[in-house]
C-alpha cells in the first residue's frame, strides 16, 4: 500500500484518499468490512536499489506510514507491542504496525536495524527477491549458504530488541540457518506450502516441521503463483519467453504504459507491466526498446488469469 502511494500519488494522502473507495487493494471501508483488527503495513523498497537509495526510500516509506496513520487517526493507531495491539483493537481502531520487506533496507548495519525498530518497524524480511551480502534469497543464486556470520548476528540482534524475523522470500537454506540461531518464534509473512505448489517462494515440509517446534507462524498468501502449480508453471514459461526476447526485470520496471501498446494499453497505471494469455497478440513494449514479448505458446490456466503477475502487480488484459 505504501509503495503504491509512492508510485501513484507521491505519498499525497489527499490525492490517494483511503477514507473512501479507491482503485488500490486496500482502503478503510474494505478494512472495516473485512473485520481487520490489526495490520502490518509493508515498508517495501526494491532490492535492486543501491544501498543509499534503499535506505533513503525506506525512511520515506516509514514517514509516509506515520503520516497516513496520523491523517486517519480516527481509524488507525500505531502499535509498537502486543499490548498496544490489544489496547488499540479494544478502542475500535485498526492497530497499525510496520514491517520492512527486505534485509537490503538496513544497509549491512545493525545500527540502522535498531533505528528502524525505534521508528516502529516490528519485523524484517531477511531478503527480498535478491540476495543480500549476508543472506540468500529464494529467487537468486546461492552465495553464502543461507546466512553468513553477519546474517546470524542480524537474527540475534532482532531477537534481542524484539523484532520478528520474517523468512518469506528467503532460500530454504536461509530458513534453516535462521531457525538454528533464533531464540524467538519466526514468521513467514506471505508464503505457502511447497508440497502443494513447488515454487521457491514456498516453505518446504522439513521447514514447516521446524516451524511448529519454533512455535512460529506461516501466513499463507493468496497469490495464484504460490498456491496453484499450473499458475506457477505458466509464470516460469512466461519468464523464459521474456528472457529469450531479451527483456529483463530492469526493462520491465522502466516500462511506461503511457506509451501506446497493443492490445494491453494501461495508461492509468504508470510503471506497470502486464503479462497476458492470448493466442494472437504481443503486448507491452519496454520503453526505449523495439522488442515486444509474446507468451502465446504458454496459455494460462483459466483460474489463474484474473491475478497473474510478472515482476509487478498486473491489470487484467482486455484481449484474451
Amino acid at each position: 500500500m505504501l509503495w503504491e502511494a509512492r508510485q501513484s500519488a507521491g505519498y499525497d494522502w489527499s490525492q490517494l484518499d483511503i477514507a473512501g473507495s479507491t482503485a488500490t487493494h486496500t482502503d478503510i471501508p474494505r478494512l472495516r468490512q473485512g473485520g481487520v483488527a490489526a495490520q502490518f503495513w509493508s515498508v517495501y523498497v526494491p532490492s535492486t536499489l543501491t544501498r543509499d537509495e534503499a535506505l533513503i526510500q525506506t525512511l520515506e516509506q516509514i514517514d509516509a506510514a506515520h503520516a497516513m496513520i496520523k491523517r486517519y487517526s480516527g481509524d488507525f493507531e500505531l502499535a509498537r507491542s502486543a499490548d498496544d495491539v490489544e489496547r488499540v483493537v479494544a478502542s475500535g481502531k485498526v492497530a497499525s504496525l510496520l514491517g520492512a520487506e527486505g534485509g537490503h533496507q538496513i544497509g549491512e548495519s545493525l545500527g540502522v536495524l535498531r533505528m528502524l525498530y525505534a521508528l516502529g518497524v516490528r519485523y524484517l524480511t531477511l531478503t527480498h527477491n535478491d540476495n543480500t551480502p549476508w543472506a540468500d534469497s529464494a529467487t537468486d543464486e546461492p552465495a553464502v549458504g543461507g546466512l553468513n556470520d553477519f546474517g546470524r548476528e542480524v537474527v540475534r540482534e532482532m531477537n534481542r530488541i524484539g523484532m520478528l524475523v520474517d523468512l518469506s522470500h528467503v532460500a530454504a537454506t536461509t530458513m534453516h540457518a535462521a531457525l538454528d540461531v533464533t531464540l524467538a518464534p519466526v514468521i513467514f509473512s506471505h508464503s505457502s506450502a511447497r508440497a502443494i505448489c513447488d515454487s521457491p517462494r514456498n516453505v518446504p515440509d522439513d521447514v514447516l516441521v521446524r516451524l511448529a517446534e519454533n512455535e512460529g507462524t506461516c501466513m499463507a498468501t493468496f497469490v495464484p503463483d504460490f498456491v496453484n502449480q499450473d499458475c506457477w508453471d505458466w509464470r516460469v514459461a512466461a519468464g523464459q519467453a521474456a528472457a529469450e526476447a531479451g527483456v529483463t526485470a530492469t526493462d520491465l520496471e522502466s516500462f511506461n504504459p503511457g506509451q501506446p501498446t497493443t492490445p494491453c494499453d494501461t495508461p492509468s497505471r504508470s510503471r506497470r507491466w502486464t503479462m497476458w494469455s492470448s493466442t494472437s497478440s504481443t503486448c507491452a513494449k519496454p520503453l526505449g526498446s523495439t522488442t515486444s514479448v509474446s507468451v502465446a505458446t504458454t496459455t494460462a490456466p483459466p483460474r489463474c488469469r484474473p491475478a497473474l503477475k510478472m515482476f509487478r502487480p498486473t491489470q487484467r488484459c482486455s484481449a484474451r
